[in-house]
């Protein structure tokens, strides 16, 4: 071992909690870049294969009824590779372990072949047998949240009639990753299944022999999607198809796409944080260190170590600090990763789960890092590069010190001598105080991000819930029905007060921009679904315009006042155009709504409803159940109660894990903050504190000198860490935005002061370990100085 190399161990050792926080710092932000970009690649490759293995469609469309010869012209579509047909319709179901009713997705299988498109993982059992009636494969989520198993049995409401159905197999499939009821906002397993039955037994049931009224569809390579789909609905349409859309607009393809977009987000996001933090901590020590070896340094040149010899010693210094950070963080940040993989799967059901290992992944972060720590020592480097042998063995210039601006105003005059001298130290040192208090603020910015989530959540809460829907429960019916079941619903037991709404599949388009949707229509006098404009006031409907979401307005480009076209989807085909009336505030999907009676001039018929808004007496909730579930023209009921309970479970999940990463990865940058510059500042300041020990100081006052120091630069930060979590959190809800729902950006002022308290804490603690080593100088030792 050379003697460099020996100097390199000896320096390691004495400096080493310093090293190990430097480490810290870049094994947090390797960690945060594997943990998103490796979660990321995880899932997208669990997906891709899940998707390839089991032939996920890429086309999807509904109908009212077709004739199965009608596949013939699907096939002969250019580019579409299969076509299968399918049988679907909501169900509700009466499960004895539940008071409530529970809705279902029932979905034919093919007869005497396997299914071609999205076919089933089987976990248990088999799939229905053709020949034995009720014989049902359901979902692996619904039945683990009801205890189903192989034999059991359960009642659902199928073609107006209450059937028993026997479980004969478990399964999982591409098409329900994430299986979301009607109405839902977050899955509840335990009132929404799927439910696979044979073809024969649904065509049946639903008086579909030799029919379908849905369609799935495989596409070639390279296929132009958007004409496939034109010339699907040019097919369907006499058929009373809704409109075909693609992969992307499927509900739990667009879901799960949302979330690897955010993982998307979250590694451009915070990674960078922690480069600059450890560039910083990197040039602070070494300078320092170097600062402290000049002696050394020219006495090595003198005996004959060339200048790239003595700057390698150093650069092996940055970069085993770094090394050790890049090895930690990969540790760190594949076990995380592994872990919210897992937690994934848990909340998006695969069969299987691939684990990205992917080098370049580790590379590209082992890169980045050694980038930023050799960036942030470069200075440093340059210096012993070009230190000469004879002014290396002098000692430095002392600093020039002189009154500053500050004290030439008398500004510091009501204030101690410690304060005045702490004051007077950054003053003549302002870049580094800048640095320091950045890196402070960037460790409050990030507390900031871990709890503006949970504002923002409670805000979505408190419109969605408590101001936009506020219906205890929505009945929506099997087929749209005359205004008059009106009537019958407001004479079912306990109900208070019904509002009927009405849903019409269409197009809104506005030049080359268009989504396919629906409008809803809702009553003139409404008191449990309303509708909010952007300062969230109730707004009345208008007789003849459109109200649409600020996320669709974006989307579609639309203002008040501008006209945008409607094609109607369904039974009656059209294109209308109707005004945009004004822009309102929705948070989830694409909203557009309009008066219940203009909706109907608009498609061209008389007063109908899709479903009924009710609020009733919980005292006669067992009634209401009983009577919903023994009523026919009920396919599913919606429950906001327990939507509202499912949506604040999931949710607090998911943040309370990302609040603990976040507030983890902040108190690291903090106390690597505040340690390092303490640190350094002792290193530089120990013969001046020193000699206030001698003059009389006592240990506090001394120690005052620094924390003094520490205390300012902190609270200072604090204001521009508040404005970074701003910043941070805005870049985030950016990307988190999508057509299936819009985050608000909330920060509460209670935010911003709890994320102080955490740094402020993170600080404090800092400061006590340097506290013990100002307490422990050794007073002979430090005032010796060099001839």
């Amino acid at each position: 071992m050379s003697a460099l190399d020996r100097k390199l161990l000896r320096d390691l050792m004495r400096l080493w909690p310093q090293a190990l926080a430097i480490a810290l710092v870049v094994a947090s932000g390797v960690a945060t870049l594997i943990l998103g970009i490796g979660t990321r690649r995880s899932l997208d490759e669990t997906r891709t294969a899940y998707y390839e293995q089991y032939e996920f469609a890429d086309v999807f469309a509904e109908l009212t009824r077709a004739p199965k010869p009608v596949a013939r012209s699907l096939e002969e579509i250019a580019g579409v590779r299969s076509v299968e047909l399918r049988i679907r319709r909501f169900a509700l179901l009466d499960l004895e372990q539940r008071e409530e009713p529970a809705t279902g997705l029932a979905i034919s299988l093919p007869e005497h072949r396997p299914a071609v498109l999205n076919r089933l993982y089987l976990r248990q059992g088999r799939l229905p047998d053709p020949s034995r009636a009720g014989e049902v494969t359901v979902n692996e989520p619904f039945a683990k949240a009801n205890g189903l198993g192989i034999g059991s049995q359960f009642s659902a409401v199928l073609g107006g009639t209450k059937r028993t159905l026997t479980v004969v197999g478990v399964a999982l499939s591409p098409e329900f990753v994430y299986a979301l009821g009607p109405g839902d906002l977050m899955p509840d397993n335990r009132r929404f299944g799927v439910l696979w039955m044979s073809e024969k037994s649904l065509a049946g049931i639903f008086d579909l022999e030799g029919a379908f009224n849905a369609v799935e569809l495989k596409l070639l390579p390279g296929t132009n999607e958007a004409e496939v789909i034109r010339q699907v609905d040019g097919i369907l349409e006499r058929y009373g198809g809704v409109g075909a859309y693609a992969r992307v607009d499927q509900v739990s393809h667009a879901f799960l796409d949302g979330e690897l977009k955010q993982l998307q987000a979250m590694s451009r996001v915070i990674p960078p944080i922690f480069l600059f933090v450890s560039a910083f901590l990197m040039n602070l020590t070494l300078s320092r260190l170097i600062a402290l070896e000049r002696e050394q340094i020219g006495l090595l040149k003198a005996l004959g170590y060339s200048r790239l010899a003595v700057t390698g010693h150093y650069m092996r210094l940055v970069l085993l600090i770094a090394v050790f950070g890049i090895g930690l963080g990969s540790l760190a940040g594949n076990w995380l990763g592994r872990g919210l993989t897992r937690l994934y799967g848990d909340f998006f059901f695969f069969p299987f789960l691939v684990f990205s290992r992917d080098l370049d992944v580790y590379a590209l972060a082992a890169l980045v890092s050694c980038a930023a720590a050799f960036l942030g020592g470069a200075k440093a480097l340059w210096e012993v590069l070009a230190l000469a042998p004879a002014v290396a063995m002098q000692p430095p210039v002392p600093p020039r010190f002189r009154q500053t601006w500050i004290e030439r105003l008398g500004l510091l005059r009501p204030f101690s001598q410690v304060t005045t001298i702490a004051v007077r130290h950054m003053l003549r040192w302002p870049l580094r105080a800048l640095l320091t208090a950045l890196g402070i603020a960037l460790a409050t910015g990030l507390v900031v991000v871990a709890f503006f989530t949970l504002d923002s959540v409670e805000m979505m809460i408190d419109i969605t819930f408590f101001r936009t829907e506020r219906q205890q429960a929505t009945l929506n019916f099997a087929e749209e029905a005359p205004l008059r079941v009106l009537h019958d619903v407001e004479h079912m037991p306990g109900v208070l007060r019904a509002e009927p709404y009405r849903i019409v599949a269409v197009k809104l388009r506005n030049g080359h921009l268009e989504r396919r949707l629906s409008i809803i229509g809702k009553p003139p006098e409404r008191e449990l679904s309303r509708v909010l404009d952007v300062e969230l006031k109730p707004v009345d409907l208008p007789e003849h315009g459109l109200l649409v979401n600020q996320r669709l307005a974006d989307v579609l480009e639309l203002s008040r006042g501008d006209e945008v076209e409607v094609e109607l989807l369904g039974k009656r085909r059209g294109i209308r155009r109707v005004v945009v009336d004004d822009v309102i505030e929705s948070y989830f999907g694409l909203g557009a709504f309009m008066d219940i009676d203009a909706l109907s001039r608009l498609v061209g018929e008389g007063p109908r409803v899709s479903g009924v808004h009710i609020a009733y007496d919980r005292r006669q909730q067992p009634a209401l159940y009983r009577a919903v579930k023994n009523t026919p023209a009920i396919a599913a009921i919606e429950l906001q109660r327990i939507a509202l309970q499912r949506f604040r479970e999931t949710m607090a999940e998911n943040i309370s894990i990302m609040r603990a990463v976040y507030i983890t990865l902040s108190v690291i940058i903090a106390f690597g903050v505040v340690y390092n510059s303490t640190r350094i500042q002792l290193s530089e300041r120990a013969r001046e504190l020193a000699s206030l020990r001698v003059l009389g100081f006592t240990r506090g006052e001394v120690s005052r000198v620094l924390l003094t120091e520490l205390a300012i630069l902190t609270a200072l930060a604090q204001p521009l860490g508040w404005l970074l979590g701003y910043v941070f959190g805005w870049a985030l809800i950016r990307a988190f935005q999508s057509d299936l729902f819009t985050v608000p950006f909330v920060i509460e002022p209670a935010t911003y002061g709890t994320s102080a308290l955490v740094v402020l804490a993170a600080a404090a603690a800092s400061a006590l370990i340097v506290r013990q080593r100002v307490d422990r100088l050794d007073l002979i030792a430090v005032l010796k100085t060099r001839d």
